[in-house]
């Protein structure tokens, strides 16, 4: 879902430290800005206690690094990796930032990240060259974890958060489409009343609006169905407000966007399981899973917790309400008992 770049990044063993990250990788992890008009994301976390996150025997002075993508969401996960770590004991590296999936991704594989939040599609689709996505969520988790454990990378829990494409409808709108709910109902709307606001590499896309059309009994371009007339087509950023301002009646989106809650938009049921699956879940480098298998269970006490509704919270505090990911990951950890504030 995510696109990707490349990077090149030396091997080392779990335990070397982390001296030897390559001096690319850092500089560019230093510089990169979100893409959400953020500024540029430091490795700074407020004091952390322990709380139902306790430390862990043999942690102390060892180094845990957790690495992320450069957007919203990743930096929110990223920190939660972060204070997690730190509250079990670790030495934590946030290296959290890193602009693009590729290069993240690189750095769990060669050993110099211990930990990254990862989508099962992303890793799926991009990382595994496969050509058939999966919709069921538990399938997609177990097909991925059995792939890439060969690998050197160890999948833990998935969260529920399925960070993958919807359909949203301004909610105003909702009794005038006769209570429209799930996208199999889109069939037996009027043909005026099946716009669309796509960007333009969803509607290109083998698994997109075309796809999806087919997939829900409607065709593409048919004047009886949905004719090109009722397709807009739009920047990423533009849709959610071109759906709210009446554009269209149906928008594409990302699942845990904060603009769905902000916008006061309503996400149909994909309820023929047309969309890949996209759930995140904790990816270890499998060396410092076994030496240290606590992490798995320390994670999976967080991965329940990380619903489509959390995450809209979260994306929307920072991207529509201006405030720090890092401040926004301990608020919630904290909220949650996983960890306690050691100045109170």
């Amino acid at each position: 879902m995510y696109r990707s770049s490349s990077c090149t990044s030396s091997s080392r063993t779990n335990r070397t430290r982390r001296g030897v990250l390559t001096a690319g990788v850092l500089a560019l992890s230093a510089i990169a800005l979100t893409g959400c008009g953020l500024q540029p994301v430091t490795s700074y976390v407020p004091p952390v206690g322990p709380g139902s996150i306790v430390p862990v025997n043999g942690a102390g002075g060892v180094d845990l690094t957790v690495t992320s993508k450069n957007f919203t969401e990743q930096l929110l996960l990223g920190k939660i990796a972060v204070i997690a770590g730190t509250a079990a004991g670790f030495d934590v590296t946030d290296l959290s930032n890193v602009p693009g999936s590729q290069p993240a991704r690189e750095l769990l594989l060669s050993g110099q990240a211990d930990v990254l939040w990862e989508y099962t599609g992303t890793a799926w689709l991009t990382y595994l060259g496969q050509a058939e996505a999966i919709s069921d969520q538990d399938e997609m988790w177990q097909a991925v974890y059995d792939v890439d454990i060969e690998n050197g990378v160890t999948w833990g829990e998935p969260a529920p958060m399925n960070n993958t494409y919807a359909m949203a409808v301004r909610t105003e709108a909702v009794a005038e489409l006769g209570g429209i709910s799930t996208m199999s109902e889109l069939a037996a709307l009027p043909v005026e009343a099946r716009t669309f606001c796509v960007e333009s590499e969803f509607n290109s896309r083998p698994d997109g609006l075309n796809p999806m059309l087919a997939h829900y009994g409607m065709e593409r371009g048919a004047a009886d169905s949905v004719p090109d007339s009722n397709v807009g087509i739009y920047d990423t950023g533009a849709i959610y407000s071109a759906t709210d301002a009446g554009a269209c009646n149906f928008g594409e989106v990302f699942t845990t966007d904060g603009r769905i809650d902000a916008l006061d938009l309503t996400v149909l049921t994909d309820d023929l399981s047309f969309f890949p699956a996209y759930n995140v879940a904790p990816v270890f480098f499998s060396e410092t899973i076994a030496t240290y298998p606590e992490l798995e269970e320390i994670f999976a006490q967080i991965s329940p917790k990380l619903t489509d509704e959390v995450l809209r919270v979260m994306n929307r505090e920072v991207d529509v309400d201006g405030e720090e990911p890092a401040d926004v990951a301990y608020a919630w950890m904290l909220d949650e008992g996983f960890i306690t504030d050691p100045s109170e």
